[in-house]
Parts: structure tokens; sequence; C-alpha cells
């Protein structure tokens, strides 16, 4: 297989990266931080083409699939994983720009690359496409509010991909994680790696390779499932009652 990743650099991408070159796949792993691709190349070798790419610029995203490789040309898997939450105020003291930027990243950069790959994928009759949700896109709770409606968001194109797709042999799957350690995730939304670390005291989260695993496992599942949505969370990770105010406003 040929597998595109998008945010490769770090995290979630990376760990996805190592997953499918160890399996034997070739990777483009793609971001903005070309120094961290590169080492990720020197690591991996030539199964990983390294590609200094923002998702946000259209133009770039749109000429891809005249500008790889032959050898990469044809991409089987898609995995929109580029991605970030910023703040953690309630909405009505949020920082408007932070919304923008979670909007126009986790959203506006998922449907560019999806639209400029899906369709040689439909020609081929083969490929798979991968949307990094989170179980903030179906769960809310406090401070989540335009990152958890930019989840929400690929829940549903993920889910209408598929409707579209029907007739194809195209798959369609939205990985929703939960708590998740060992990523820049919480040290970009805190602003503050000591007090993002505190986040994770005490729990066994899941990693960036139980994410890998997992998609590497859904990608070689036999060509007739589609895996529609999973959702993964630590055991130590559950679900909160409703909320309650008590007392007059």
């Amino acid at each position: 297989m040929i597998v595109f990743i998008t945010g490769a650099s770090a995290g979630f991408g990376a760990a996805m990266a190592r997953s499918f070159v160890q399996a034997g796949h070739h990777v483009i792993a793609s971001a903005r931080r070309k120094d961290k691709l590169n080492a990720l190349a020197a690591e991996l070798g030539e199964r990983l083409l390294p590609i200094e790419l923002d998702v946000n610029d259209q133009a770039a995203v749109a000429a891809l699939p005249t500008q790889l490789p032959p050898a990469f040309a044809q991409v089987d898997v898609l995995i929109n994983n580029a991605g970030l939450a910023l703040g953690l105020e309630p909405a009505q003291r949020a920082d408007i720009d932070q919304w923008h930027t979670m909007i126009d990243t986790n959203c506006k950069g998922l449907v560019n690359m999806t639209r400029a790959l899906l369709p040689g994928m439909v020609e081929r009759k083969r490929g798979h496409i991968f949307n990094l949700g989170s179980v903030a896109g179906n769960w809310p709770y406090q401070g989540g509010n335009v990152y958890g409606a930019t989840k929400a968001f690929v829940q549903q194109f993920s889910r209408n991909l598929r409707a579209d797709l029907l007739g194809t042999p195209v798959r369609v799957t939205n990985v929703e994680p939960g708590m998740c350690g060992g990523t820049e995730f919480s040290d970009v939304r805190f602003g503050d790696a000591e007090r993002a670390a505190k986040v994770y005291e005490g729990v066994q989260f899941l990693t960036p390779e139980d994410i890998a695993s997992t998609v590497l496992w859904i990608a070689q599942s036999p060509a007739h499932m589609n895996i529609n949505a999973i959702e993964i969370m630590p055991v130590q990770q559950s679900f909160g009652g409703l909320a309650i105010h008590r007392g007059s406003f």
C-alpha cells in the first residue's frame, strides 16, 4: 500500500508512519516541519517520502496528485491526521483567532486533502480514507466548544463520505481517540508543558502507538469490511454525569 499521512512530524502521525513502514508499506509523510520529517525519513529509509505541506494551502494540496513521484503517486490510504486543539476558556471568553485556527486545520485542511486524493481512489477502484476524530466529537465538556464541534464535523463528514461512496470499493473510517499522552497535543493546548503533564498524572493513558496499531489493523482488514468508526479510551477514562448548576443566577 501507499499511505499518505498528514501531520506526520510527531505524535499519532509519526507513530503511524513507523507502523506502516515496518509493516512493509510505502508512506508519504507530510507536515509543516520539514526538519522533523527529514529525521523520520533518515530513521525509516526509502519507504518513506517526506513532503513539506500545509493542509490549509488549498492550491498546494490540489496540486499533489500531479506532483507526487511515480513510485508514490497512486495513494491507497489517506490518513487525515493533522489537527490541533487550542484554548480552554469557556465560549464567552474564548480567543476567536484560536477558534478559526482549529476550524481551518481540523475541518478545512481535512476536506482539502480528501477532495484532492479521493477522485484517484475512485478511479482506481481502491482506497481507504481515515479521519482522525475524537471522543470530543461525541461527548461535550467544558472548554471543548469549537474543538469538539470540529470533531463532530469530522464524524459527520466521514458518514457522508460513506454515503457518497456507496457503489465504490473505497472505504472510510473515523478514528475517535480518548485520553492519549506522549504527543504534543496538550502542550500546544495548554501552552505549558508542566501544566499539560499534570493532566496525565496517575493515568495509564493511550499512546500514539496504540492508535497507530489500530489504524494499521483496520487498513489491512479484508476489503469487504468497512469499520465506520472506532472510539478508543483508556480503561481509566469513562463518562461523566450530566452537569447541574444549583442555586440562582
